[in-house]
């Protein structure tokens, strides 16, 4: 198109925008996403690509679609968030007419185990752009942060009330049987907090819940949960992969960063270390080396 967007692809996120309510963000990763389509069905048919070719697009064209963007270097969880907002668009360019059904990249199933970074950002990700409003996209990207890059039950984060903000550099949190912790705040995790308070349309009473529903009320873990469900079924991760997963994910990436148990327990409110010891299995490797650093003669 000789830098020109394709008209397909400007229609589409115009009808983000306009439509559908996407964000800045989503709306250009998802026209990039078409705009990419475009120009390898066009290389790969032979033609100019409108919108009664696109119509006759089948499996195997998606096929070698995705073969070549993992050309690009794409793992399993980008691709399967290509391959989904590739049926959004098709979807919208033949107007409701049925799409070509291709299953995406599995994560492999297996013994239970983190969730990677990339797929936690992922999973984060694709539930905020699946949000049907700006503002709600803002609220789950900041509450699976929480869970995620501060280690908060699920619970914790949505009992949080607005006193919370301003923000500073911690929080504080209250979990199980009312004990209180404070936990730091990474800047990407404020910054998600922060833009949710500036997007929600409801007034935030100090005393009054931060994260609210749709219809002003205080958020519901069904509410998380259920997008959570949708989200990883378009990135084809597993069924342990729930909002509780990114607080095990949290805990167990801090540990293999060289993170102290009892500073662990700490930073998840575990009431005795017995609780934060299960973590301990999935970097038995790095615990290992831990010992034989701290005890020399360990290994003879």
């Amino acid at each position: 198109m000789d830098g020109m967007v394709h008209p397909l692809a400007l229609g589409w996120g115009e009808h983000l925008t306009r439509d559908r309510r996407r964000s800045v963000h989503t709306v250009r990763a998802y026209q990039a996403t078409a705009e990419r389509l475009l120009d390898f069905l066009a290389e790969h048919w032979g033609e100019r690509v409108d919108a009664a070719r696109l119509a006759r697009i089948d499996a195997t064209d998606l096929r070698a679609f995705l073969a070549h963007r993992r050309g690009d270097g794409l793992g399993n969880v980008s691709a399967a968030r290509e391959l989904s907002a590739v049926r959004g668009f098709l979807g919208w360019a033949s107007e409701g007419a049925t799409t070509p059904r291709l299953r995406g990249p599995r994560v492999k199933k297996g013994v239970p185990r983190p969730v990677s970074p990339d797929e936690a950002v992922a999973l984060a990700r694709d539930v905020a752009e699946d949000a049907s409003e700006p503002w709600i996209g803002a609220r789950d990207w900041a509450v699976l942060m929480l869970l995620y890059g501060a280690g908060l039950r699920i619970g914790e984060a949505l009992g949080l009330t607005a006193s919370v903000l301003p923000l500073g550099d911690t929080l504080r949190v209250t979990g199980k049987r009312a004990k209180t912790r404070i936990v730091p705040l990474l800047p990407q995790v404020r910054g998600a907090i922060e833009r949710y308070a500036e997007e929600v349309p409801w007034p935030l009473p100090r005393e009054e819940a931060l994260f609210r529903g749709a219809k002003g009320g205080p958020l519901s873990p069904g509410v998380v949960r259920r997008s959570v469900q949708g989200a990883r079924g378009r990135l084809g991760l597993g069924e342990r992969t729930t909002p509780h997963a990114l607080r095990h994910s949290f805990a167990t990436h801090l540990l293999g960063r060289g993170a102290d148990l009892r500073a662990l327990q700490e930073l998840l409110g575990h009431a005795s270390l017995s609780s934060t010891q299960v973590y301990t299995a999935v970097d038995a490797a790095y615990l290992l080396d831990v010992y034989r650093n701290a005890h020399p003669r360990a290994g003879s």
